[in-house]
């Protein structure tokens, strides 16, 4: 009996599931107990609110319309971001004249969050679409660009010797060695920019907008309804969780031999 409890213990599924069913059990207790008084719904009140919002309209929408409104707003800034920053990102990485002329630019803004940026995105471009999606845009640029230009930097310079010796160019050197190796750390840019990128869809709807699951958050603090806002971050959650998912099966598709490594998780 012991050595079948260990061996299920040590099964990283099993502690997966322990650890939700353990999370969602120290949540309903907490809840319960009214430890953080009223202001913490617990987790059945939170599904009956969002099964209510798939039938309920909100804003002339119901929850599926909302949650369609968020994730196209993401994937719209996301595609746009990591369109221009991955291919600029190696062309940095490989050319010091574009370097030396992007760079200096783009370290001026780098640090700046791209919340910041929601005031004069409004200013320029109104409450519609285009403020929310450039705000997504500003987010995922940075991350993709970095990864992509760290990727081509930090490869090992003996790769390229193995190239040359074997009488390769330096169209060679890019093709077989650059862009193969710097795959991994692109696609760790494009996952670090998608989570980013549902943080700034996030904020810019909780700032502007009419539809969204940021809006249906900031009418449940409105309405002082912890259900509807937990629901509303439960969504959110599930929803980037899905989606970073299409990045590391693509990551898997493009980049076959990594599926032999067994990644560790923080």
């Amino acid at each position: 009996m012991l050595k079948v409890l260990g061996k299920t213990l040590r099964s990283e599924f099993s502690l997966y599931v322990i650890s939700f069913f353990g999370f969602l059990l120290l949540w309903d207790w907490v809840a319960k107990e009214q430890i953080l008084g009223r202001s913490l719904a617990p987790p059945l009140d939170v599904l009956k609110e969002l099964h209510r919002l798939t039938t309920v309209k909100l804003a002339g929408k119901d929850l599926f319309g909302h949650i369609w409104d968020s994730t196209r707003r993401v994937f719209i800034g996301f595609a746009i971001g990591a369109v221009f920053a991955v291919p600029l990102g190696l062309l940095m990485a490989l050319n010091r004249y574009i370097n030396a002329l992007v760079k200096p630019v783009f370290d001026i803004f780098k640090p700046m969050p791209p919340i910041a940026w929601i005031s004069i995105a409004i200013l320029w471009f109104g409450i519609e679409e285009a403020s929310k999606i450039f705000i997504i845009v500003i987010g995922a640029f940075v991350p993709c660009l970095l990864n992509a230009y760290n990727g081509v930097r930090l490869i090992d310079p003996e790769l390229y010797d193995v190239i040359r010796m074997l009488g390769g160019n330096r169209r060679a050197e890019i093709l077989h060695v650059s862009f193969p190796a710097a795959f991994p750390a692109i696609f760790s840019g494009l996952q670090i920019s998608l989570s980013i990128a549902w943080t700034c869809v996030l904020a810019a709807e909780l700032v502007s907008s009419r539809s969204g699951l940021g809006w249906i958050i900031i009418q449940g603090m409105r309405l002082t309804r912890p259900d509807l806002v937990i629901g509303g971050m439960a969504i959110i959650a599930l929803v980037a969780w899905l989606t970073t998912l299409l990045i590391s099966g693509l990551e898997r598709l493009i980049c076959p031999w990594k599926r032999g490594i067994k990644e560790g998780y923080l």
